[in-house]
């Protein structure tokens, strides 16, 4: 399966990683915003082609699908574009930046027949899967989720504590992977959403800190804490207040509440949340069927954010 990748940043690098660990599958062009910087990752990670331009990467003999890591702003649009020339489709979270532009991905998706899948890694990291499979069977049943997301990011800077050309937003971005795994993980509808946040950054135009409160049908409850204040310990952690056992991931490692570790060594084939959303992507796609993640199935996660932004402009 050849594919291409745009987008030569922190996390394009992690689903470079990844993909080295998946067999069948080649990447055969890297797009970039800047060539030279491109060219260098690029060699790196032994990839022939290398553009500036999605369309001409696209365009390259034998192309079956693309991995989208741009900016947030680009998600939606770059999506259509693969997929209006026959590519399958995966596109980091957020899907996008707007209720409006979700929903378009998701008919054209529908439109297509092609494969369109969000990167919601939390669905994938094993640490959520082994609470997942729980509640499958019946053993678990999550009465509240506290999850804090906090980084310290004052100026527009990547993972990689490298400068951004682009914004980067506490709901649209990193409040969608709570939402969708709450949802995902009590398989409810969010049926109460509020929302709260400080100040505007007088240069970034966003809030840098938010609190957000979702109600399922049923009555199960999550409480969020986003920050780009916190000077410490970075990163999300999630806890889960069951019906029977309280368990804390962080990221692909988990522990009951007592700090226990769980062992999830054995939940998947792989460790990396970000591998096991790309095995995913390709074996949805192999198999002609609907990826976990697909544009589809995160689509509520959006009209939630979409009910809290509308929440938040109401407070002006």
């Amino acid at each position: 399966m050849k594919v291409i990748l745009a987008g030569a940043g922190a996390f394009g690098k992690k689903h470079l990683d990844g993909i080295r660990n998946i067999d069948g599958v080649e990447v055969v062009s890297l797009v970039g915003r800047r060539l030279a910087p491109t060219q260098a990752v690029a060699e790196e990670y032994g990839i022939g082609h290398v553009t500036t331009d999605l369309a001409e990467a696209l365009d390259q003999p034998g192309v079956g699908a693309a991995i989208l890591c741009t900016p947030t702003q680009m998600h939606a649009a770059q999506a259509i574009q693969c997929m209006r020339v026959g590519k399958h489709v995966q596109i980091e979270i957020p899907l996008a930046d707007n209720w409006e532009d979700a929903q378009e991905v998701v008919r054209v998706q529908k439109e297509t027949g092609l494969v369109c899948m969000a990167g919601h890694t939390r669905r994938f990291n094993p640490s959520h899967q082994w609470v997942h499979s729980r509640i499958s069977q019946g053993e678990l049943s999550v009465q509240q989720m506290d999850v804090q997301t906090y980084f310290f990011r004052r100026k527009n800077i990547n993972a990689a504590g490298e400068p951004r050309s682009w914004t980067d937003h506490l709901l649209w971005h990193h409040a969608a992977h709570t939402i969708d795994l709450f949802q995902y993980q009590t398989g409810e509808e969010v049926v109460v959403a509020h929302a709260v946040q400080g100040p505007l950054h007088p240069d970034l135009g966003i809030a840098l800190d938010m609190s957000i409160q979702l109600k399922t049908t049923s009555g199960k409850i999550c409480t969020l804490s986003l920050s780009f204040n916190n000077d410490g310990p970075l990163g999300t952690v999630f806890r889960y207040i069951c019906d029977n056992g309280t368990y804390i991931a962080r990221y692909d490692d988990l522990v009951d509440g007592r700090e226990k570790p769980v062992d999830v060594s054995k939940v998947d084939v792989s460790m990396n949340g970000i591998e096991l959303q790309d095995r995913e992507f390709f074996a949805a796609i192999a198999g002609g069927r609907e990826p976990n993640s697909s544009v589809a199935m995160v689509l509520p996660c959006y009209k939630t954010i979409f009910d809290l932004e509308q929440c938040l402009k109401s407070q002006g």
